[in-house]
């Protein structure tokens, strides 16, 4: 991770807050310069392709008249400084997440629209004469201070209080090292940061884990009731929802958009974290799509097919849903203990799929025994 920042800092030619390290040499004041903020998470994919991708054209640009603090949001005093941002520009809900630049009175929010509209935004002011740091009470004069301060201290963000206007006020904190940096990242700091989420989440693990041992210890007895119909027909239905869920995920997570969020959880730092794809190539919301999808024909193969294709059909809709929860549990398990933020769209699939789990046991287990019609 450290080596990620480092990699920030070259790019964007200039230290990151309240990481403990050293900030260069200051920059030469010049009569058009244009300042920003990046808000930021090493967890963060996109976040890397901004950094990485979109701004390095401009540094190359514009040198030092082009000057970017990147501000690490998983850290505590990062997120200060974000908190501190939201309450100051009144950033809506549905436009909160990372990457976020703000340049001058401008909120930029992701991967898409950063590289779309900060060249412009930048031309724009260069020709105004540029522009200072945005006006996040405090900011400026704790990056004035940061560029003159000791090469060994490292300048604080606000301190999280009740007092929103004291949120958004610095501090200095010379005692800040990499070392605080880093426990700034433990476990109880990423529960912390989304607590009513992060809740939600635990229990729904505790749950679909409980849900898990029940429906194995049934299917260790023998069994020859069938699923009503009613039962029978809430499988297409819970997987139609589930796959609405999931579509909706892939979008998010392939436009890069900002998703919409209810009140408990934070979409969008889940959506942009690494989790979000697997191997880092294959969006998890498009798997999720293919296995609800997959799900709807095994159960149509087990209602309407008959003899051996039923049979199959019955087997593959408790294999994939067996595997679906399986899943679910890892995806639940890495919101509140790695990601430190959970998404409430990701909780009502796990919760789906574990009620399709439910569903499908008994008809896999009559389907493993060799009865005619499992549902």
């Amino acid at each position: 991770m450290r080596a990620w920042r480092r990699l920030a800092m070259m790019i964007l030619s200039v230290a990151l807050i309240g990481l403990g390290v050293s900030w260069p040499a200051p920059i030469a004041a010049q009569d058009a310069a244009v300042k920003a903020i990046l808000f930021y998470s090493p967890a963060c994919p996109h976040c890397h392709k901004v950094i990485s991708e979109d701004l390095p054209p401009l540094a190359e640009q514009y040198g030092d008249r082009l000057q970017i603090v990147g501000i690490d949001v998983s850290q505590q005093i990062g997120q200060n400084w974000y908190q501190a941002a939201i309450t100051y520009y009144n950033i809506p809900e549905s436009r909160l997440g990372v990457p976020a630049l703000i340049v001058g009175d401008v909120v930029l929010v992701g991967s898409e629209e950063i590289p779309q509209q900060f060249p412009g935004l930048v031309e724009q002011f260069m020709a105004q004469g540029g522009v200072g740091w945005p006006g996040i009470p405090g900011l400026a004069a704790e990056l004035d201070v940061a560029h003159t301060q000791d090469p060994t201290e490292s300048a604080g963000p606000p301190a999280a209080t009740d007092d929103p206007e004291a949120s958004a006020a610095p501090t200095s904190d010379p005692s800040i090292t990499p070392d605080a940096a880093e426990n700034a990242d433990s476990l109880g700091a990423r529960l912390a940061r989304d607590p009513w989420g992060n809740t939600l989440a635990i229990i729904v693990l505790l749950g679909m884990v409980g849900v898990l041992i029940y429906l194995g210890a049934i299917f260790q007895r023998h069994t020859d009731a069938p699923l009503s119909n009613a039962q029978s027909r809430a499988i297409p239905l819970l997987a139609l929802v589930g796959l609405g869920v999931a579509l909706y995920l892939a979008y998010v997570e392939t436009t890069q958009v900002t998703a919409v969020c209810g009140p408990v959880g934070d979409c969008n730092t889940v959506q942009q974290s690494e989790y979000a794809y697997l191997f880092g190539v294959i969006p998890v919301g498009w798997m999720g799509a293919f296995g609800y999808a997959a799900i709807i024909v095994a159960w149509a193969a087990s209602r309407f097919a008959g003899g051996q294709l039923a049979r199959l059909g019955t087997l593959a809709l408790l294999a994939m849903t067996a595997i679906g929860v399986l899943f679910s549990i890892y995806l639940t398990f890495l919101e509140p203990f790695v990601i430190g933020a959970t998404c409430a769209w990701c909780i009502s699939s796990a919760v789906i799929m574990t009620a399709l789990l439910w569903l499908s046991i008994t008809p896999g287990k009559r389907a493993l025994n060799g009865t005619a019609r499992p549902a």
